[in-house]
Formats: C-alpha cells, structure tokens, sequence
C-alpha cells in the first residue's frame, strides 16, 4: 500500500498527465489553415490579406504562404499599379491606406477571396467576392472543397451582392487553400 503522501502525489501527477494529454489532442485538432497564394498573371501583384497576412509583392511566378488560426473570417485580395518605398505607397486597385502591410480592407474595386475557418472541429465556409468590384482573375479552392474560378467581373462563381449566399461554399475543418491570381 502507497503512503498517503505518495498516493496524493501519484494523483496529482496523473491528473497532470491526462491534461496534457487532452491538451495535446485539442490543439491537434485545432491547427491553422494554409493558405498558398500564387501569382500566375504576367506582371507584379501586391497580395493583401486581413486580419492575418499584412501584403506582400509577389512577381509573375511567386507564391507566398500564410496560416490562418482557427476562428478566424477574412479576406485575401490583389492590388495592382502599386508604387511602394519602404512600407507605404499606392496601389491602383485594391489600395489599403498606402500601405505594403495592410490592416484595413482594400480600397475597391477587388476581388476578394473571403473565408471563415472553424473553430472546434467546425466547418469552414469560403467564397470570392466582387461586391466591392473586380480587378483581377482570381481562382480560390479548397483542398476538400469546390474549386472556384472568376475570370470576369459577372463570373457566376462569385457573390455579385452581399445577400447572394448561394455563393459560400463549405469545407472540412482542418482544410488547406489555394488562391490564385490569373488562374
């Protein structure tokens, strides 16, 4: 027989265990989506994204990759006629108040490939928009999802005003994305 103080200390430390444990299986299940976003056009795009991502230049050819949390809605978008020094400049389309890095929504007109990653398991939901215009080709897929392609403003792949809810589209948690600019 264990001693009392042995016995409380063997409790504790299997108590102790089994969190870690049911911890480690939660944030298993938890992980962030991938997003790969490609540029395929024939000149320089300035992909943008908030409330994760900030933007970046991408030449003809370049991808940039971005996780995104459980939990998380958003949107992913292309500016085009940028013109940066340092961290702040002017975009054409899709400009977000002069900066490379943005954290407001992109001036319109955009194509934006908006997405809503579960929590807990949950479903996601993704879409492209052109409610606040269109700028670029754009495909956006999900790994277990329906691809979508929108190669032109009134492209019946994309949400043409912001009650069209036949447009979302729904993936398995835990999914990867693909954006694609000129696809």
């Amino acid at each position: 027989m264990l001693a009392p103080s042995m016995a409380s200390s063997t409790s504790a430390s299997s108590s102790v265990l089994c969190v870690v444990l049911l911890l480690t299986a939660f944030a298993a299940g938890a992980s962030a989506a991938t997003f790969t976003i490609t540029n395929n056009c024939g000149y320089t795009v300035w992909p943008a994204g908030i409330p994760v991502g900030g933007g970046t230049q991408l030449d003809p050819g370049q991808t940039w990759t971005v996780d995104v949390s459980p939990g998380t809605s958003g949107r992913f978008w292309g500016r085009t006629g940028c013109s940066f020094n340092g961290g702040s400049g002017s975009c054409q389309t899709g400009d977000c108040a002069g900066q490379l890095s943005c954290t407001v929504s992109g001036k319109p007109p955009a194509t934006l490939a908006e997405y809503t990653i579960g929590a807990n398991g949950a479903q996601d939901f993704y879409d492209i928009s052109v409610v606040d215009g269109y700028n670029l080709a754009m495909g956006f897929s999900c790994s277990t999802g329906v691809a979508l392609v929108c190669t032109y403003p009134s492209c019946p792949d994309a949400y043409q005003y912001s009650t069209d809810d036949t447009k979302t589209h729904a993936c398995g948690s835990n999914s990867n994305y693909q954006v694609t600019f000129c696809p």
